[in-house]
């Protein structure tokens, strides 16, 4: 299962130059990497970076980052993936520009 990460440009800026981070200000307060999977991304867009430009979606395979990615509740109860480790290059399968259209970001068709 894919999942999703979002960050703003000076963040996937410096994750792409080190190599790996342990995420954005919200995921270092909060001692994990937050991600949303396809039906939980427009929702985590429009609510934590609502008419933010220069955004960057990676997708990551679940699977693929092993025991540390778990499963807990977060809004309304749903389940969140969060990962407790470092996020590294490696694991990103890919990065797409995320733009701000009319109503709100606007996702990759692979993801609908």
């Amino acid at each position: 299962m894919l999942i999703y990460k979002i960050f703003r440009a000076p963040e996937w800026e410096a994750f792409r130059a080190a190599g790996q981070t342990d995420g954005a200000p919200v995921d270092l307060a909060d001692g994990f990497v937050h991600f949303s999977t396809a039906v939980q991304a427009a929702e985590t867009a429009a609510k934590h970076f609502a008419g933010e430009e220069g955004l960057v979606l990676l997708a990551l395979d679940s699977e693929a980052l092993g025991p540390e990615l778990t499963w807990e509740p977060s809004r309304g109860g749903a389940l969140f993936p969060h990962l407790y480790r470092t996020l590294s290059m490696e694991d990103v399968l890919w990065d797409r520009p995320l733009p701000l259209g009319a109503s709100g970001h606007v996702f990759p068709e692979e993801m609908k």
